[in-house]
């Protein structure tokens, strides 16, 4: 089983460039090309402010060239990526054909594209449809992933496209093309209020998932912190992914952890992520 990280939190301390030589360096099989800094979206307002970032400029796509070349140097690949977000943003979503280039320029094969939380299965399948055709022709396949909302009146996560198993599968089979599949978040799906459990949901996704978002939490805020570090039970998340057999990657998405870190230790951070998640993958491999 190979482990792979996506490469947003370090980029914040160190840059692109060096975050992927560092994750090269700690052992990952391969990165996760998390292209958020594409757009700058500001929540309050809902809207995109000026962004300087060179995935934001036209030549976004020798900047993608750049990071491939630095994999390759590094002897790692890309195995995933991840578009902008809220798809709710209208100016957002012009970006998506973007980030799907870049991650067929750095080679990667799955980009995890958000539903829309309060749209429809129909409205969510048919936005994914519409970029379906662009991402066939550039060699990638998309992904969703289960997401959240949350209750501001019981301090709880609440329904959102995807979080449940049954929205999950529905998005996932109304689109009905084996370019599209499922990313699953596991901890948005251990929230309380939202989903029904990461274990439950892998077994309802089974064929159709083939892509992962691994992080720790208390089981009601979405932390995403380092594995083993919290309140969510690996072991039969795992023995479901086991079941079904899942052969995709066990990617993180643990980047708050390298928040108590500097540009001076963030490879100690990216080598305990390491360490962790090679012991998911291990304990996969081992039953």
């Amino acid at each position: 089983m190979k482990v792979s990280t996506e490469i947003s939190s370090a980029s914040k301390l160190v840059g692109e460039e060096k975050a992927i030589e560092l994750v090269a360096k700690a052992g990952f099989d391969a990165w996760d090309f998390s292209m958020f800094s594409m757009c700058k979206y500001d929540w309050n307002t809902r809207k995109l402010l000026e962004n300087n970032h060179p995935l934001s400029k036209p030549d976004y796509l020798c900047f993608a060239k750049k990071l491939k070349k630095v994999a390759d140097d590094n002897g790692i690949i890309c195995n995933q990526s991840h578009a902008p977000f809220p798809l709710s943003c209208k100016d957002i979503r012009s970006y998506m054909k973007r980030a799907i280039e870049c991650t067929a320029v750095v080679g990667g094969d799955v980009c995890v594209i958000h539903p829309d939380n309060d749209k429809s299965v129909k409205k969510n399948a048919k936005m994914f449809v519409e970029l379906l055709d662009f991402a066939k022709d550039h060699g990638v396949r998309i992904a969703t992933e289960n997401m959240w909302n949350w209750d501001n009146k019981k301090d709880i996560s609440s329904f959102a496209a995807c979080s449940t198993s049954s929205s999950f599968v529905e998005h996932i089979d109304a689109v009905n093309d084996i370019s599209f599949v499922a990313c699953l978040d596991i901890g948005h799906a251990e929230m309380k209020g939202s989903g029904d459990g990461a274990a439950n949901m892998i077994r309802a996704l089974g064929h159709r998932l083939q892509a992962l978002h691994i992080h720790d939490n208390d089981r009601h805020h979405d932390s995403h912190q380092i594995p083993l570090s919290m309140k969510i039970d690996f072991v039969p998340i795992v023995k479901a992914l086991k079941d079904i057999g899942y052969s995709g990657y066990f990617t993180l998405e643990a980047g708050s952890y390298l928040n108590s870190f500097t540009a001076d230790n963030c490879y100690t951070a990216i080598k305990d992520l390491y360490i962790a998640v090679r012991r998911l993958a291990d304990m996969y491999e081992a039953l």
